[in-house]
């Protein structure tokens, strides 16, 4: 068998690896049983021997001596696993055992500001009968490390890793709340920015005062030729209210700042930056953090003539910091925030050429966007066709899916497949921003545009799901059947995140149809920031209402509770399962198939229209007998060899 250039690549690379794991092993066998006694150090070990080579490949790509900055990394996860707690070693050994442990089908997700949800991290143990009622099996804060003082990007300009915002409290109660979660089996989420820091980070600090230990933390120019000729190929993030991608520091250059002036990017390329950030990564999850969610992933990699995103790099980073994490804490997950393209996206699950291991889960944006652009044309084609094209995952890895996340509505859909279905792309994107701005004809949204581009025209959405979705505009007018016809689309875009065979999430309010939240105006701070509108505070009032289905909390609630619960009694729905789009000869209806080593068929079909259709009954030929375990409207009708999907209804089909 003649071997290619990359597979003999390939194979040296790991030789390398081998090589220097043998010269490293005898003194780790030692170090490992004289800190962590010989039972604990056999654990160790044995995850060296797993892990090694992952960390030594990606650094070899990476950086001149990966032998010694590997060797440097073992010691670094070496005194992590001495300092680990003893409760959270259990938990190293029953996910050693369940490596699967976040693909279960009862794992729902629940994300929420500290703050916004509870107060502060010491009362938020008090919401957590809430979520338990939910069937939520990890809570994900969004930023609560200390961010810098005023603007501060919504928390995402951090200023110390290792504290905590002191308006929410302190480290300590992050790790006791981290605690008490662990007992109901919910694991904690937290944000990690990878990218950046605040310019007031000590490690900015030290680098601009020139402290040596510092030296190519961060990315400066001493003119703007570089930065020129850097921004001839970059898309700005902030076009309207940062645009440009450096700035300029007195006394220190032209510095880069893909985001906001105060928000200053790592330089990656300086290999005591991927251990800093490391030592930060294994502190917290000594803390209690079990999925870190690695925040603006897809800019650390920095090459002229590019995007400056997703760069080969970046991923040799990621697949470096995971296997590192996973020597000392291997309870651990990194969750992706890669909001782009969809044949990009698949790589931060280590969907390469060859599986790498990289992130274990990472958001489904294009299927969120394709639920919301479904609703809006009431035809489910483009869905179809962009789903179906996806790349599918490593079976390791999976999905978090979800209808609305605190962000805005950013409208990914692929040039190639809008006009397969002949959508004009740039139209249909300006269609989209009108209806759910409340700007077209006819639209039951109440959103906003956020980010405008003034050059471009571009733009973003804001806005609740229940605003969205047509709720909030129903309940304004008094108007009971567009009421109903919200609440069914409402059902409907959660009917396919729960059943779609990845993680849920769901954001906080949403449970309960909480609408655009306006207050965000009265504070300067946030005024700027359209996205608050979506970040609402939890509503005690609402909430007290979710056990009457007279009422929209009690249905919606009433709804989320049984798609949680029906979802958890079916294996197919485990994540590790195979799925796909199936072929149904109706535009209005998406339909797809699940199916786990361990379980039977399952089949999802949504109607998009709002009124009832049917598709051909021989979709479900091959998948056995399936009855309906939920359903918007009762068991799936049979008309004349056709399925009838009820208007902006759902179907959950599968085999007893």
């Amino acid at each position: 068998m003649i071997e290619t250039a990359a597979a003999r690549s390939d194979g040296e690379r790991a030789r390398s690896a081998a090589d220097a794991l043998a010269r490293l092993r005898p003194g780790v066998v030692e170090e490992a049983v004289r800190c962590l006694g010989a039972g604990e150090a056999v654990g160790f070990v044995a995850r060296l021997d797993r892990w090694f080579a992952d960390v030594h490949v990606p650094l070899a790509a990476l950086y001149p001596d990966p032998d010694a900055l590997a060797a440097a990394i073992v010691d670094l996860a070496l005194r992590a696993a001495v300092q680990r707690p003893a409760d959270l070693r259990a938990v190293d050994r029953r996910r050693e055992i369940d490596p699967g442990w976040f693909q279960h089908q009862r794992m729902v997700g629940y994300v929420a500001y500290t703050d916004r949800f509870a107060g502060t991290l010491d009362a938020l143990p008090a919401r957590l009968d809430h979520l338990a009622e939910l069937g939520v099996t990890y809570l994900h804060l969004m930023p609560l490390l200390a961010p810098r003082e005023g603007a501060n990007d919504g928390g995402y300009a951090v200023a110390d890793y290792r504290s905590v915002d002191p308006r929410l409290g302190t480290i300590d109660d992050l790790s006791d709340l981290a605690f008490e979660l662990r007992a109901r089996d919910m694991s904690l989420c937290v944000d990690l920015v990878l990218n950046h820091t605040a310019r007031e980070h000590p490690w900015a600090r030290a680098w601009q005062a020139g402290d040596p230990a510092y030296e190519g933390f961060y990315l400066a120019f001493p003119d703007r030729t570089m930065p020129d000729a850097y921004e001839e190929t970059i898309n700005d993030v902030f076009p309207d209210q940062a645009p440009g991608s450096f700035t300029e520091v007195p006394g220190t250059g032209w510095v880069w700042t893909t985001f906001f002036d105060y928000q200053w990017d790592l330089d990656y390329s300086t290999p005591r930056v991927f251990t800093a950030m490391l030592e930060e990564i294994l502190w917290l999850a000594n803390r209690g953090v079990e999925i870190f969610r690695m925040d603006a992933v897809p800019f650390m990699g920095k090459r002229l003539g590019t995007s400056c995103m997703n760069q080969p790099e970046v991923h040799d980073i990621v697949q470096a910091l995971h296997a590192a994490v996973k020597l000392a804490a291997p309870a651990t997950v990194f969750k992706a925030e890669a909001i782009v393209a969809p044949d990009e996206l698949v790589a931060y699950l280590g969907a390469h050429e060859r599986y790498r291991p990289e992130c274990e889960l990472a958001y489904h944006n294009q299927l969120m966007v394709m639920l919301w652009s479904s609703l809006a044309t009431k035809d489910a084609r483009l869905a179809v066709q962009s789903l179906r094209r996806l790349r599918p995952i490593p079976a390791e890895t999976s999905w978090a899916t979800y209808v609305r996340c605190h962000d805005d509505i950013g409208w990914a859909v692929g040039d190639v497949d809008a006009r397969a279905v002949g959508y004009d792309p740039y139209a249909h994107r300006d269609f989209l921003n009108a209806f759910y701005a409340g700007e077209f004809p006819l639209s039951y949204a109440r959103g906003a545009r956020f980010g405008e581009n003034p050059e471009t025209g571009d733009a973003r959405i804001s806005g609740s799901t229940a605003a969205l979705c047509g709720i909030a505009e129903a309940r304004e007018r008094g108007d009971a059947h567009a009421l109903e016809l919200g609440i069914r689309r409402f059902v409907l875009l959660h009917a396919v995140t729960f059943g779609w065979g990845g993680v849920p999430l769901v954001y906080m309010g949403d449970e309960l149809g909480q609408g655009n939240d306006t207050t965000y105006l009265d504070d300067p701070a946030l005024a700027g920031d359209n996205r608050w509108m979506h970040r609402p505070y939890f509503d005690d009032a609402a909430a007290a209402l979710r056990h009457d289905p007279a009422t929209v909390q009690g249905r919606v609630f009433g709804w989320t509770k049984a798609l949680a619960a029906a979802r958890a009694s079916l294996p197919a729905l485990h994540a590790a399962g195979e799925g796909r789009v199936l072929d149904v000869d109706s535009p209005h209806v998406l339909a797809w198939h699940r199916r786990h080593p361990r379980s039977g068929h399952f089949v999802g079909l949504v109607n998009v229209a709002e009124h009832p259709v049917t598709v051909d009954a021989r979709v479900l030929d091959g998948f056995g007998a399936l009855d309906t375990v939920l359903s918007s409207d009762g068991p799936l009708l049979v008309h004349d060899g056709r399925l009838v999907v009820p208007a902006l209804g759902f179907v959950w089909l599968a085999e007893p």
